[in-house]
């Protein structure tokens, strides 16, 4: 009850989650999360019971936390439904796996508004559905902040999975998706700067292509990644795991809207030195929705540059794999370099001159 109003007059979307309790809460974001079609018991029960007709379930986990991955200033809920989603959706595709479920671990301050909550169900079943899965549970609690933890499963089909461990010399290093996009929607948030929208767009909701997962396997990839932590440090984990040495090759590499948004944020960056600044546009607050990077990559294109950008810059969750020689790969694989004998990865034939992309503990 609220300014004498009867509890039937107040609608869900304007109490908080701790007016509508543990219990009302799950309804009412079960009720925007429909069951797919592998699910034979989904929300509701003590766990979900799902079909796995290839007799191998693909199974991956991921952490969204507010203030480390988000911010809410900057992205509505929804957005953050979808990012979370996407999180777990890649790594099931960077398999060569179909996305069949995921399972949602949700903790939020009880003050929280309930239709934040609802918005929150409603990108994660949006995004799930574009990917071909579904929501079929998980779990509530209390915190301080937003937390979602993510389980992803999927189904191979039969094929084998694709692991990072199968990349051999002679091999194609190949992209499908955008690459630095994210970053620099990052870096657009952080100095304030609005366009081009088509950037921030691709930070706060990244949209991968997940049925490209399985194509590769279909086409014989080796080896193959999501790209959440930076091109570089992504395909550098394949060339660790199958002792190869990678070359990327930057004339094969789409800067597309990527320079004008560099030198935006180099203008914003002189004014705030001017006016006695950070020079960083926007502050952010410690670890703030930092999985993209830092807003600039010391390297071969200079601060902050749109090549920087795709080279290190993370959270696209576009996919890279490796693929035989001599394999006709679809329009929207795109050939970005070559693995050989060796050890790490080089860009042009050289060591890269910064940091290759994001590590949590560094």
């Amino acid at each position: 009850m609220r300014s004498g109003l009867r509890e039937d007059t107040i609608s869900v979307g304007d109490r908080s989650i701790g007016e509508l309790g543990e219990f009302g809460l799950i309804a009412e974001m079960a009720a925007r999360m429909r069951s797919g079609p592998g699910t034979i018991v989904g929300i509701g029960d003590d766990a979900a019971v799902l079909a796995a007709p290839d007799g191998r379930v693909v199974a991956t986990t991921d952490f969204l936390l507010e203030g480390r991955h988000f911010r809410r200033e900057w992205a509505g809920a929804s957005d953050i439904g979808h990012r979370a989603a996407v999180r777990s959706l890649a790594d099931i595709a960077a398999m060569g796996a179909v996305p069949t479920a995921l399972l949602i671990a949700f903790a939020a301050p009880p003050s929280l508004p309930a239709a934040w909550a609802l918005d929150l169900a409603a990108g994660l079943a949006a995004e799930s559905a574009r990917a071909g899965a579904s929501v079929a549970g998980g779990d509530t609690a209390r915190s301080e902040t937003v937390l979602l933890a993510v389980t992803g499963l999927g189904d191979l089909q039969g094929r084998n999975p694709v692991t990072r461990s199968g990349a051999r010399p002679g091999d194609v290093v190949a992209v499908a998706g955008p690459l630095g996009r994210s970053a620099a929607g990052l870096a657009m948030l952080r100095a304030g700067i609005a366009e081009p929208a088509e950037l921030v767009a691709a930070h706060l909701r990244p949209a991968p292509p997940y049925d490209a997962g399985p194509e590769a396997a279909a086409l014989g990839a080796t080896a193959m990644i999501d790209i959440s932590d930076g091109l570089l440090a992504d395909v550098g984990h394949i060339a660790d795991a199958s002792g190869v040495l990678v070359d990327i090759r930057t004339a094969s590499l789409d800067v597309g809207p990527l320079e004008a948004a560099g030198a935006a944020v180099g203008m914003c960056g002189e004014e705030k030195e001017r006016e006695g600044g950070t020079g960083r546009g926007a502050p952010a607050s410690p670890g703030a929705s930092l999985d993209a990077g830092p807003a600039v990559h010391p390297g071969a294109g200079g601060a902050g540059s749109a090549l920087d950008w795709v080279l290190t810059g993370g959270e696209d969750h576009s996919l890279a794999a490796t693929f035989p020689p001599g394999v006709a790969l679809p329009p929207r694989w795109s050939v970005v370099g070559q693995v050989r004998e060796g050890r790490g990865v080089l860009v042009d034939g050289q060591p890269y001159r910064g940091v290759p992309g994001w590590d949590h503990f560094r």
